[in-house]
């Protein structure tokens, strides 16, 4: 798609608007307050009810996941919005501002644009999603940290093209279909990623149940999610097979400018050298000191959030001193037993997923305690099996993930593109009608 080139328009000219620049010579450029107005309806509480987002645009609440819980009674002071509206979102200054999609309404926290005068809403849609408009619009942010907001006000008089009606509706089509062509792509690109970590989770799974011999003779492990297991191999509860599990006492240290890393469950990597340690809140040596009385982090060990999706876990692979919030649970293996990057990639199995989410009764999210760590089930195999086993995932993984950063960097590729694209059509800088 980089290798397509469009057409310059024949004239340019000086908008006199810094975030424009040169807009076509026949374009007109008005200040927003002649093209949109601030409206205010309310009392219509049996409108459907709608949610401003960033990514749909304006669109019903049942559209919308991890949607919050509205409160009753309150629906009379919320504002009426028409489909081909725009609102101004608490967050506009971020991603822009919002096309309506339906009538309804919406939190009076928000601001709605009604048009003023007859345009191509479409252009627009496109025009209040471009960076450059983007840029714009921290002219007119008011507030500080989260309680930033755009003020109609001051963005009213900023100014906007105004391509001829034709080559309004020309432009939002051929994006239209230009847009749709790369959405299509990073959501093949998309797929395609969730199959290979698929493939990466079936490769685990399999490696820590079933060993890397197809030979080997089997038996019944007498445990319905794992199957068979290679006859040689030891079935334990964890428990078994550490020699210690704990976490910190459940104490927030205060945070201090220069201090010891304290890690939550965010800031957790798969190994613990890739963890921002200098982004993590800090804490005294005092607390340090105090917390890690119970159990301390140290080369070997696998770090397991409590409450975060089931198989978050970071392998300790350094050596420095940290504390692991309350929120984790650090796990010391049993060397003679089990080896610690054996028991982390075990930890990314369905094997443990399903065990801990049947003790635990709930889905990924769950609150899992020491108790049900005790009482999972580890697949154990010879030490000397585990390190081929740790070898053979490593290097099979390493090849999944690459391949998976490759297409990352593809679908960034697209997205930036169509960035690009959008910016360029609906300021005038390429002709595409």
């Amino acid at each position: 798609m980089n290798s397509v080139t469009y057409n310059k328009y024949p004239a340019y000219k000086d908008s006199a608007v810094e975030w424009l620049g040169e807009i076509p010579e026949h374009w007109e450029c008005t200040k927003m307050k002649h093209l949109f107005q601030d409206v205010s309806i309310k009392k219509k509480a049996n409108a459907e009810l709608l949610s401003v987002t960033q990514d749909q645009g304006v669109v019903p609440r049942t559209w919308v996941e991890n949607r919050m819980v509205m409160p009753s009674g309150a629906l009379e002071s919320f504002k009426y919005i028409n489909k081909g509206d725009f609102a101004i979102s608490l967050r506009s200054f971020e991603g822009g501002l919002e096309y309506c999609h339906h009538d309804g309404i919406i939190s009076p926290a928000y601001t709605v644009l009604k048009a003023k005068r007859n345009f191509e809403s479409q252009f627009y849609k496109y025009l209040f999603k471009s960076f450059s408009f983007i840029s714009e619009l921290q002219t007119s942010v008011v507030g500080i940290r989260q309680g930033k907001n755009i003020s109609f006000e001051e963005l009213s008089y900023s100014y906007l093209p105004i391509p001829p009606l034709p080559e309004q509706t020309a432009i939002a089509a051929f994006l239209d279909c230009k847009t749709a062509l790369i959405d299509q792509a990073v959501g093949i690109k998309q797929k395609q990623i969730e199959l290979l970590k698929e493939r990466r989770k079936i490769l685990i799974h399999k490696a820590v149940t079933r060993g890397l011999n197809p030979n080997v003779k089997m038996k019944d492990s007498g445990v319905e999610w794992i199957g068979e297991i290679p006859e040689h191999w030891e079935l334990l509860f964890m428990n078994y097979a550490i020699n210690a599990i704990a976490d910190v006492d459940h104490y927030m240290p205060p945070t201090i400018e220069n201090g010891v890393p304290y890690v939550m469950t965010g800031d957790l990597k798969e190994f613990a050298s890739d963890i921002d340690f200098d982004g993590c809140k800090k804490v005294s040596r005092r607390d340090y000191y105090n917390l890690s009385k119970k159990i301390k982090s140290s080369i070997g060990d696998v770090i397991l959030a409590r409450y975060a999706t089931i198989g978050t876990a970071s392998y300790v692979n350094i050596d420095l001193n940290f504390i692991v919030s309350y929120s984790c649970v650090t796990i010391k293996p049993n060397p003679s037993k089990l080896l610690g990057l054996y028991l982390f990639y075990y930890f990314k199995s369905d094997a443990f997923v399903t065990d801990i989410k049947n003790q635990v009764n709930t889905n990924t999210q769950g609150n899992v305690g020491i108790g049900n760590l005790k009482k999972v089930k580890l697949v154990i195999p010879p030490i000397n099996e585990q390190y081929e086993i740790v070898k053979h995932i490593e290097t099979s993984t390493t090849k999944i993930a690459t391949t998976i950063s490759l297409k990352e960097q593809e679908i960034e590729k697209l997205k930036e593109y169509k960035a690009t694209l959008i910016n360029s059509a609906v300021t005038g800088k390429i002709k595409v009608c």
